[in-house]
């Protein structure tokens, strides 16, 4: 129950409804300084919240072509936000992230299954 006016504004008609579309609509809240620090070498151990990502295979069809800057990422899940927020598994898709310089990384989703924290843990082939 509200007893004040002022706790419902974020619900007016016109505004996002759905859970991040907000962050959606402004993608420049996104772009971090680490954006520029990821590498074709340490991208399976990097932050990948504000990137561009890319679905460019999936095993099912509908996912391919997704593009947009990841919002979030589980330990199965990325958090995709382009015309729309589309939520992708990890482990049926290859994704393509482009870095602040320019560079486009492809990378097999599969690498990425695992909580962003334990991934730095595993260890990789260099």
């Amino acid at each position: 129950m509200r007893r004040n006016r002022e706790e419902g504004k974020d619900r007016a008609s016109g505004r996002p409804q759905g859970k991040g579309q907000e962050i959606a609509r402004r993608p420049w809240v996104l772009r971090g300084a680490h954006r520029g620090r990821v590498t074709r070498r340490n991208i399976i151990w990097h932050e990948l919240i504000g990137l561009k990502a890319k679905v460019i295979r999936a095993s099912h069809p509908e996912l391919v072509g997704i593009e947009g800057y990841v919002l979030d990422e589980t330990r199965n899940t990325l958090t995709i936000a382009g015309d729309r927020v589309w939520t992708v598994p990890k482990d049926v898709v290859e994704l393509e992230f482009e870095t602040a310089a320019g560079d486009r990384i492809v990378v097999e989703g599969g690498v990425l299954v695992g909580r962003p924290e334990m991934r730095l843990k595993k260890r990789w082939q260099r």
